[in-house]
């Protein structure tokens, strides 16, 4: 039962993210703290079989898949994370959240725009920002699997 409310929990808070996340600021609770089941403030391991397992990866409505390396680890300060993106399945849209961004692509190739300017991507290239600028990702190989590493706070001011 915990697992469906999850699930369910999850789908609504995309409905109403942005303005949850202003809410729980001000409170001082993070978004993460309230999907994950199992809190742990210690070391968290992730062996190469955990990812592998493809009932831990998160489908999402845009296109793409994830594994949260860190979803048993809370009050963390980032949040890392596995994306596999097939060209031709990523609907078109933007982000923007809070927070600062690091994108590490491990293999495949894709665009990935940041703002107005989209930067063609390799395996072996990387890409900090802060993630409040408009940001989306376009596969152009088959496959394109990248890390992404993210706060959830703004941090320090920025001088873009």
């Amino acid at each position: 039962m915990a697992f469906l409310q999850v699930m369910v929990f999850r789908s609504l808070i995309k409905e109403i993210q942005p303005a949850c996340e202003w809410m729980l600021r001000c409170i001082g609770v993070k978004v993460s703290d309230l999907l994950e089941p199992s809190p742990n403030n210690g070391t968290i391991y992730t062996s190469a079989a955990e990812y592998q397992v493809i009932e831990k990866w998160i489908k999402t409505d845009k296109g793409y898949s994830f594994f949260d390396f860190a979803s048993g680890r809370r009050d963390k300060i980032m949040q890392p994370y596995l994306f596999v993106a097939q060209r031709g399945e990523v609907k078109s849209h933007v982000l923007s959240h809070e927070g600062q961004e690091f994108i590490y692509v491990l293999s495949g190739q894709m665009k990935y725009k940041v703002s107005n300017i989209e930067y063609e991507m390799s395996a072996g290239d990387g890409m900090y920002f802060n993630s409040l600028e408009e940001h989306r990702v376009i596969p152009v190989s088959e496959q394109v699997k990248y890390l992404a590493i993210f706060t959830e706070d703004a941090g320090r001011p920025t001088s873009d």
